[in-house]
């Protein structure tokens, strides 16, 4: 299925972690100016979850989206953990999971179809915003993959059916999740995190045909790649997701930023452009902890890009054919 005529998803979204305290502290007035940059500079869809910062990204961006017109923006978060009181807090913080918050919260995992609905009620109750766009299963592969696809998609199709939200999907980094699940499930648009990307695109083999078998959309996210992507001056000591970079990986990336160099194009807008290249990918999503870096995104977004550096690229091996 693929996402309703009502839902028209903008090609550039702002992934809306970084207000929630990712990596670092922002007050309330500096993730203010953080999504007045991503309005201003046209971004029209946000993303959030209740795992960002415990509640706090769904907190703010719902205050400042109550500002602008609800026909205006697209909408989506994400279910499958409830964020419950923690017994055990003592003054601490989130960054375990690397969110600078107080950590008096604690998330539950909860597939179950009541589970599902009350996650969805919560985030409302967050965003002070009744009506939610899109709605992401978030992660399933970190809980119990079977349990996803037996329970928490068909509590996900239900309420679409109900007509409470438009579109229904998941999100996730693991290829064989969101291939299983789109195989699986009525689904509208999955977030694939970080599996398609300039640098490298495993979700070519299995997703991307799987979702043109069922017309399902695709938002592409962590276009970046931690960050790998972010400069047109890659750096060896860059984060790649969990642990050091693989050499082959930052060979490949050094391959590409020579490519990109040569037809005087910033590897960012190379980056974020890539995804939307693709006949199934919807739009691309990205973060941002400051404003200048939401400003340079969109114009990275408006870039025109001339088609000899994809065939330059493709013929290299560096991206698909």
């Amino acid at each position: 299925m693929s996402a309703p005529e009502s839902l028209s998803l903008p090609a550039l979204g702002y992934g809306a972690a970084n207000v929630g305290n990712l990596f670092r502290e922002l007050s309330d007035d500096e993730s203010w100016a953080v999504l007045d940059a991503a309005w201003d500079s046209g971004i029209r869809y946000f993303d959030t979850a209740p795992h960002y910062g415990l509640g706090l990204s769904e907190r703010r961006l719902g205050a400042f989206l109550q500002t602008k017109p609800r026909d205006e923006f697209v909408l989506s978060t994400k279910v499958g953990r409830l964020l419950r009181p923690n017994p055990d807090h003592d003054g601490g913080l989130d960054t375990a999971n690397d969110f600078h918050v107080p950590d008096d919260l604690q998330r539950v995992w909860d597939f179950s179809a009541s589970g599902i609905r009350a996650s969805l009620d919560e985030s409302r109750e967050r965003l002070g915003i009744e009506r939610i766009d899109l709605l992401y299963l978030h992660d399933p592969e970190r809980h119990v993959l079977d349990l996803a696809l037996a329970e928490a998609l068909p509590a996900l199709e239900q309420l679409r059916t109900d007509g409470q939200v438009s579109a229904v999907g998941i999100g996730s980094m693991v290829s064989d999740a969101l291939a299983a699940s789109v195989r699986s499930a009525d689904l509208d648009l999955i977030m694939v995190a970080g599996r398609y990307t300039l640098l490298e695109q495993p979700a070519a083999a299995d997703v991307l045909p799987a979702c043109r078998e069922t017309g399902t959309g695709i938002v592409a996210a962590s276009v970046f790649n931690s960050g790998l992507l972010a400069s047109s001056e890659p750096r060896r000591d860059g984060r790649y997701e969990y642990g050091q970079l693989p050499d082959e990986l930052w060979d490949r990336l050094l391959r590409i930023a020579r490519v990109c160099a040569e037809h005087d194009v910033p590897l960012p807008a190379a980056a974020i452009q890539f995804p939307l290249q693709s006949d199934v990918v919807r739009s691309v999503v990205v973060g941002g902890s400051r404003p200048t870096q939401l400003t340079q995104n969109a114009e990275y977004a408006a870039l025109e890009i001339p088609g000899a550096l994809w065939a330059e690229l493709a013929a290299e091996g560096l991206i698909p054919a």
